[in-house]
């Protein structure tokens, strides 16, 4: 393709002149923030820094193609693209450098993130979505290797949707789908199977993104021959260029201390995306790494003299510097004047932007030295918080935690004592604990009104002959349902379009609403989960299919680095309110077992997971959350789509609370607890108890994250007074965490006759077949046996031992 430069006869020689400034300043003040940071991080008061220093010319092209609309899904070295949207400014890069944890000071995560993970604010106070049409997006970075590239094609795909769904209310998010989706990433990242799975799925759509492909030569001390077939991105991925017969991307190669060049390619790399719905791939070469790959290592250790040599001869901006001087843009002495102000105004920044940090930790300290001095006064153990006080003084820069850990050792040495003072300096510690925390921790939920578990039951309500259907059947009428109600709505995954999914729960659904939103994708998790999540920042509400629970460990660095942490890193300001169905419980087979609840709780905080008894209680979570703007997981019962159920007369109404369990059968003797398909076997179990006078209360969790928030089990147990979580997770997995829950959080163990127990599944993986099953889950028998042994250990009289 011709990327040659075009004429400069639309714009005047000083309108030229001007904008070539404009890009020299901008790429000079990057680099002097880049050197300056990392002087911060070698001098302590910063933990870890990476700059864009060497990255800055492409990225000043990439901003000029860069419109209203667009979104960006990049990686930590996009520094000099940021400031020249307008997007950073030194003081913020400081303070994200310090971690200060005020977002009007640092508006990329308030010190949640390191320095260079960039945001822009997508939500209002409210939580409604701004003009996003109106204003440079940017997706909120992850550092994970590649981890970028899912959610760039959801951003991209969001764009294809807008064009062809009219039905959709694209007023805040889009104009006619116009907007690009630009993805950044080094060159030793393409060796990750979430870029080449990301480019082949964006091949296939045929979505509007540009991937900058920011080559170095090295994966921090790796050179190029080890990470990339025939050493260069750009020849591996020939086969993906489109030519006459096939669809496919427009790949261009582009040197990264060419301006002009840059420019053009960026150019038409957004005309080709914007306006043909083709994605396009940049490979900009021969960039360079003036400071290594970052503050934790230096690349002399690793690089040649020639390497280093060249890599100073070929410095992007010293290269530019030499063809504006050669052009007759700007004299040396011009540009030099340029520099010495801007290193000037950068080092003002960086002094103002400590000082701020500084300055409401140096306040809190004048107020705690008091304290100290007033506890130490009338206490026994004077000389002991005097030395804590003496040893805070010296700390002449403290930080939150050096102000923390004096007060609370103070306050040991005041144990036993009871004077005003003393309550003083406790009156400031939680105060300052009270306050400060939530700036590490808030944000991992919705705290707008509309959260998940703020949205109220609704029963479902059924007519007085109310047939029985496959439970597989309800799922269909009710995806129907919200389908024609929610016109954002989309669902796609693996064999979810033509066939309705494997259990024909979208049966006929495609037919009905379109190839685009119901739709068949590859066997591809991690980007149907990027491709759900992508569309979820823009406004629309995907539902992405994993087609077995096994299958998402596939997909996890997707979920638990990006969707589960969106709102949390943004401090609230972008959500994906994206669904995630899936099937699982009691298949068999090491495969299809279908059952790593714990590892999931654990590793997707910040997303619901959501595990119903049967459809009903499914398809009314699928209610509850398309009244909410919150991720979740749903997970069906895999062996329930075949399994009678009442139909309901209020499909597409009715909702099942988030976070309330469900008591299904009260007794008085012991409280069962479990979940999803084993429910049934419990109830089983119950039933053949009841013959032998063991009359047991069965609770069903449903909701996992959360769980029981208003504390119904430990009722349950204040009754009974016995406990047993039984779940097909293996040993210390979802038992553990309910248990924990129960008998820790509620404070059941105070109600306890029984020492509290849990039936789970055997250590290693269900085997294969009925058998496998039976001998690898818990099974009717198994329950019976501990329940009936937890009885004989309290009452052996009448309940003898078994076996």
């Amino acid at each position: 393709m011709d990327i040659s430069p075009k004429t400069s006869n639309d714009i005047s020689f000083d309108d030229f002149r001007t904008q070539i400034l404009k890009d020299y300043e901008t790429a000079v003040l990057s680099r002097i923030c880049s050197l300056m940071g990392r002087k911060e991080v070698l001098t302590g008061k910063a933990k870890f820094g990476i700059f864009s220093d060497g990255k800055e010319l492409p990225q000043l092209a990439m901003a000029r193609a860069f419109k209203n609309g667009d979104f960006r899904s990049g990686y930590y070295r996009d520094q000099t693209f940021m400031m020249a949207l307008g997007l950073l400014t030194p003081k913020a890069l400081f303070h994200a450098l310090y971690a200060t944890t005020d977002i009007e000071k640092e508006p990329m995560s308030a010190g949640r993130q390191m320095i260079g993970h960039y945001l822009t604010f997508s939500l209002n106070e409210d939580g409604s979505w701004k003009d996003l049409t109106q204003q440079k997006n940017t997706a909120p970075d992850v550092s994970s290797t590649a981890g970028q590239m899912p959610r760039l094609l959801g951003l991209a795909q969001a764009s294809k949707m807008y064009r062809n769904l009219k039905d959709i209310d694209a007023t805040n998010f889009s104009k006619n789908g116009n907007e690009v989706a630009w993805g950044t990433i080094g060159n030793a990242s393409t060796s990750e199977g979430l870029f080449f799975e990301t480019i082949n799925a964006g091949g296939v759509l045929q979505v509007p993104m540009v991937v900058s492909i920011w080559d170095d030569d090295y994966g921090i001390s790796v050179p190029q021959k080890y990470h990339t077939t025939k050493e260069s991105i750009s020849e591996a991925l020939k086969g993906f260029q489109r030519d006459k017969d096939h669809k496919g991307y427009e790949i261009l190669k582009v040197k990264g201390w060419d301006y002009t060049a840059l420019m053009h390619a960026y150019e038409n790399a957004s005309d080709i995306a914007r306006d043909e719905h083709v994605p396009v791939i940049i490979h900009v070469q021969e960039l360079t790494q003036p400071q290594g790959h970052s503050t934790s290592g230096s690349h002399e250790r690793y690089k040649s003299e020639e390497r280093l040599d060249w890599e100073r001869e070929n410095d992007c901006n010293k290269r530019f510097k030499e063809w504006i001087i050669e052009s007759g843009i700007a004299t040396e002495e011009e540009l030099n004047a340029i520099e010495l102000t801007l290193k000037k105004s950068v080092r003002t920044a960086k002094k103002e932007a400590w000082a701020e940090y500084l300055a409401t930790h140096l306040e809190q300290k004048k107020v705690l030295l008091q304290l100290l001095e007033n506890a130490a006064n009338k206490s026994q153990n004077k000389a002991f918080i005097t030395k804590l006080k003496n040893d805070l003084i010296a700390i002449e820069e403290p930080i939150k935690k050096d102000l923390a850990t004096t007060a609370r050792k103070a306050l040991r040495y005041l144990l036993g004592e009871s004077t005003a003072e003393k309550e003083a300096l406790l009156d400031w510690t939680n105060q300052f604990l009270r306050k400060e925390q939530p700036n590490y921790s808030d944000h991992l939920y919705s705290e707008n009104a509309n959260k998940a578990t703020n949205i109220a039951q609704i029963v479902p309500e059924y007519d007085t002959n109310t047939e029985e259907v496959d439970g597989r059947v309800i799922l269909r009428e009710n995806f129907d349902r919200l389908l024609e109600k929610y016109p954002e709505i989309s669902i796609f995954g693996e064999d979810t379009g033509t066939i309705g999914d494997v259990n024909q729960g979208l049966e006929g659904l495609q037919d009905k609403y379109g190839k685009l939103r119901v739709a068949d994708t590859g066997i591809r998790e991690s980007t149907i989960i990027g491709q759900g999540l992508g569309m979820a920042l823009r406004g629309l509400r995907p539902i992405a299919e994993i087609q077995y629970l096994d299958y998402i460990f596939y997909a996890m660095p997707t979920l638990t680095d990006d969707v589960a942490t969106i709102r949390y890193r943004t401090v609230g300001k972008q959500k994906a309110p994206l669904i995630i169905r899936t099937r699982g419980h009691r298949l068999e087979g090491i495969w299809h077992s279908g059952s790593p609840m714990g590892g999931l709780i654990h590793t997707l905080r910040g997303i619901y997971i959501l595990s119903p008894r049967n459809m009903t209680q499914a398809a009314g979570f699928y209610n509850t959350l398309m009244k909410s703007d919150e991720p979740a997981l749903v997970i069906e019962s895999l062996n329930g789509y075949r399994l009678k159920e009442k139909m309901p007369n209020n499909l597409g109404d009715f909702c099942t609370p988030i976070g309330i369990v469900e008591t299904i059968k009260y007794g008085k003797d012991i409280t069962l607890v479990s979940y999803g398909s084993t429910l049934r076997i419990v109830e089983q179990a119950a039933k053949e108890l009841k013959e032998v006078g063991i009359d047991a209360e069965i609770i069903d969790a449903q909701s996992l994250l959360p769980f029981d928030i208003e504390h119904d089990v430990v009722k349950s147990v204040q009754k009974t007074n016995r406990l047993l979580v039984i779940d097909e997770d293996v040993p210390g997995g979802c038992s553990a965490y309910l248990l924990n829950e129960i008998v820790e959080k509620q404070g059941a163990y105070k109600f306890l006759d029984s020492a509290p127990q849990t039936l789970t599944a055997k250590a290693h993986r269900p085997a294969y077949g009925t058998d496998g099953d039976y001998f690898s889950k818990p099974n009717a028998e198994d329950i019976f046996e501990k329940v009936y042994g937890i009885i004989h250990e309290a009452n052996p009289e009448d309940y003898p031992q078994l076996r």
